[in-house]
């Protein structure tokens, strides 16, 4: 009898079973991938295919073009995206790099056309059409899945010789050469009205072949080929698949309800007549400022009338005249139209819309990311001199009292104790009280001073704790140290505050290439705060060309009225905007604040946003009726505000003097309804974080790309932890951002809070340099510099919302990232306006 075998060992089994899965997991592998390449050769043929006639159909519903091929059975009609791929020509020639006509009036009509690609194009014409015709055929949903294996073909028919079925050759493609077909490139090239219409010397007929490329750089170069053309006609693939899609009526509803809640903020939003552009040198009242700030320019008094009636000035060309020079809309309509936006906001149809767009327009960024991230990367590299550390970037949202770092405030406290102790500083308890007579008074000595001691920085007892954020205001815990070194209206007349201030200042000279928007209080309890503040400004010359000033209004009715300040809160708006109507009419009325409002460029609201508040109707009372403790709601705040300022900037432009924009504090906490009264009524806002929490309303911001000037720092001591922040999901979703630092005393470390702000968001967000110079490129936009800064800044052309708008050379920013921003919203305006939207060229000002 034979032995029995021997007992197989556990590792034997497991060595075969893995053997006999990784067979199994190559051979699917390999038949995955023959199954992918056998549908993209059968594209690739059928569009191969030679036609044997072709005609166009203009749908001004759905922008597609419609061609008959034959394929040798019959005739097979196809749906070509209309705007798949975007580039600029490269021509030499002035006459054919303009285009003619034609192109300009098809441009106009927003005719799409087919895009034929040169043979030296990085992917093939036929590749190309077959990868744009199999997306345009994908719903959204689909989209993300197809784009994969079109990159895949894409990346590899790249480097092949090969013959297409059709019989034409295909040869070796060249790196960064392309041309582009009929009029595709004209709503990129001549989205502008004739040059005679800048007087800045804007030459914007100037011819470009080599686009964001070096100096003394050809296209046909070594190293134009090694780096690759910033602008090639495959770098920009648009997935504008459901421009193509029928409509059903609760989509087309959902689409009408969008146009008209972005035309309710065409209704109530400011714009200057005349934009700055279009104004010469001369004319601009701003540009003076930049030769002597401090110098107060006549400006005459003119007849005009103003009185307040219903907590809105309403102002006439004389006393004798009752027409109304600059109406605004009432209250009653603003009110009736916030509820109809926050109607559309909550409707069930529109949020599930809004929600598939933006993580659209996510995928799309992401997509774009994985084709050109790389090639965005060698342009700015082959851009000379610049990068991060030496491009504009304003910090569009700080706090003055803020606005240094605690130990910066620290050395300040200690110097001023050791070179000025016997300098009277405060009176409390009925006697005057010297610097060191303070610290004794709270047993201290310079020596004991330290940074825990000073305890200004925020920490995690300040979450969702907004009274104890505020409390770090004071140094030291102690109210009267507050008084003395961070408040401008105290014994010495803020004389402390300004020194600091302008260390800090100085500073960001030296730094160059960092700004700031400073926010300063007027609290309206009475008329003179106006004055004190300009004194105090102009006393201490406080101007620098690296900051300008906007003024906060903290929303502190019901504190005043418990106080007994005021009796209505009408007292508070007539303490606000009466003194500006007067400098504005009569300037000699208050000469330094006539000059000291040549640096504001903002008006701001501040305070806790998520306090429980009512929220206003149409049947609100009227300020002057106002007479209760409780605090008016944000979007009663805003509305007469609003009002107050449109009357104001509409005088104030009519005298040429410059204008002040509604930027408030918006989104940060509290209700949605917040967000809707930004949206109807202001320029930017600051925050705006609980746009994660209404779709509706994020689309719309996009659409009308209002800006957000974030403080995810901030946000991480206040209201929202870092990791949760919407910044980076906003950002690739083309929402206008930018990075703000809020409160340096209480957030930052370092002595250049704003670069830390860009520090931790590229660590926590992997952000890339284009990344970075795009957000600050957007904080240019979002800021107050003038007309004449902006232009030095950011090119001779900044005004034009197109590509040709942007300049590396001083953005740093690649036009192929500004190009495909552009595109993206354009065509989304498109998908709203079912393909009748008129593109503005320039941007909102």
């Amino acid at each position: 009898m034979a032995p029995p075998p021997p007992p197989t060992s556990a590792i034997h089994l497991a060595a075969a079973a893995f053997f006999g899965a990784s067979l199994m997991a190559v051979a699917s592998f390999f038949i995955h991938k023959r199954s992918v390449d056998r549908i993209l050769d059968r594209l690739i043929e059928l569009r191969a295919r030679k036609p044997f006639k072709k005609k166009k159909k203009k749908n001004p519903r759905i922008c597609v073009e419609e061609e008959d091929y034959d394929d040798g059975d019959g005739v097979v009609e196809e749906e070509e995206v209309g705007s798949e791929v975007f580039g600029v020509e490269e021509d030499e020639d002035e006459d054919e790099g303009m285009g003619g006509g034609d192109d300009r009036a098809k441009a106009d009509g927003l005719e799409s056309n087919p895009i034929g690609v040169a043979t030296k194009n990085m992917v093939g014409r036929n590749e190309v059409q077959s990868i744009n015709h199999s997306i345009s055929g994908m719903s959204v949903d689909t989209v993300r899945s197809i784009s994969v294996y079109s990159t895949r073909s894409v990346a590899d028919t790249e480097d092949e010789e090969r013959e297409l079925p059709n019989g034409n050759f295909n040869p070796p493609k060249e790196i960064g050469h392309s041309t582009i077909q009929d009029a595709r490139d004209a709503p990129l090239k001549h989205e502008m009205k004739n040059r005679s219409q800048y007087p800045n010397g804007v030459n914007l007929h100037k011819p470009k072949a080599v686009v964001d490329m070096p100096r003394n750089t050809h296209a046909n170069s070594p190293s134009s080929l090694l780096l690759g053309n910033d602008f090639d006609v495959s770098a920009i693939v648009s997935l504008s698949a459901s421009m193509h899609e029928t409509f059903n009526s609760e989509e087309e509803e959902v689409r009408k309800m969008l146009r008209e809640c972005l035309e309710l903020r065409e209704k109530y939003l400011y714009r200057e007549q005349v934009s700055p552009w279009k104004k010469s040198s001369e004319a601009n009242a701003a540009s003076r400022m930049i030769d002597d700030p401090y110098h107060f320019w006549h400006v005459d008094k003119t007849d005009h009338h103003f009185q307040m009636e219903d907590g809105v000035v309403r102002v006439y060309g004389s006393k004798n005249d009752n027409v109304e020079l600059f109406p605004v809309a009432c209250a009653t309509t603003f009110f009736t139209d916030m509820h109809h936006v926050l109607k559309v906001v909550s409707v069930g149809n529109a949020r599930s819309a809004c929600h598939r767009r933006l993580w659209f327009l996510e995928e799309k960024f992401r997509l774009h990311l994985l084709i050109n991230a790389d090639r965005e990367f060698l342009v700015q590299k082959s851009a000379p001199h610049r990068d991060f550390y030496n491009i504009r970037k304003v910090d569009t949202h700080v706090h003055h009292s803020a606005c240094m770092n605690q130990k910066h405030l620290l050395r300040f406290v200690k110097s001023k104790l050791k070179k000025e102790p016997d300098e009277v500083v405060i009176f409390r308890d009925g006697h005057y009280l010297t610097l060191e007579e303070v610290f004794k008074s709270l047993d201290l000595t310079g020596y004991d001073l330290n940074v825990d001691l000073l305890d200004v920085h925020a920490d995690k007892s300040t979450f969702h704790r907004f009274d104890k954020f505020n409390l770090k205001y004071n140094p030291c815990g102690q109210s009267r140290l507050r008084e003395i070194f961070l408040k401008q209206d105290n014994l010495i007349q803020g004389r402390f505050l300004a020194e600091v201030t302008k260390e800090v200042l100085s500073d960001l000279e030296a730094s160059k290439y960092q700004m700031a928007e400073y926010r300063i209080s007027i609290y309206g309890r009475k008329q003179s705060e106006w004055d004190q503040l300009a004194s105090w400004f102009i006393n201490n010359k406080i101007y620098s060309s690296n900051a300008v000033w906007l003024i906060q209004l903290p929303r502190l009715y019901n504190v005043y009225k418990q106080m007994g300040t005021v009796t209505s809160f009408q007292n508070i708006l007539e303490n606000i905007f009466v003194p500006l109507f007067e400098v504005t009419v009569d300037p000699n009325s208050h000469p330094q604040l006539h000059v000291f409002l040549m640096q504001v460029v903002g008006f701001d609201l501040v305070d806790d946003e998520s306090k429980p508040e009512r929220r206003p109707t149409k049947h609100m009372p009227k300020p002057s009726e106002w007479t209760n403790e409780f605090n008016p709601a944000f979007s009663y705040y805003a509305y007469y505000c609003y009002a107050n300022l449109y009357t104001l900037n509409k005088l104030r432009e009519s005298k040429g003097l410059p204008t002040i924009k509604f930027r408030p504090h918006c989104g940060e906490a509290g209700d949605i309804d917040h967000l809707a009264a930004g949206f109807l009524l202001c320029h930017n806002i600051s925050h705006g974080i609980n746009l994660r929490k209404s779709p509706v309303l994020q689309y719309l911001y996009y659409l009308a790309q209002i800006g957000l000037c974030m403080s995810p720092l901030s946000n991480n001591s206040l209201f929202l932890d870092y990791h949760k922040n919407p910044f980076h999901m906003f950002f690739q979703r083309g929402l206008s951002v930018s990075l703000s630092t809020d409160d340096p005393l209480q957030i930052h470390l370092t002595k250049e809070p704003l670069v830390e702000e860009y520090s931790v968001a590229a660590k926590v967000w992997k952000l890339s340099s284009c990344d970075m110079c795009e957000i600050a490129r957007n904080s240019v936009y979002h800021s107050g510099f003038p007309h004449s800064a902006k232009l030095h800044w950011l090119g001779d052309a900044y005004f034009l919302r197109s590509p040709e708008g942007n300049d590396i050379h001083k953005s740093n920013v690649p036009r192929l990232r500004v190009a495909f921003r552009y595109l993206t919203w354009k065509e989304e305006m498109q998908y709203i306006y079912s393909g009748n939207a008129r593109i503005p060229e320039e941007i909102d000002f």
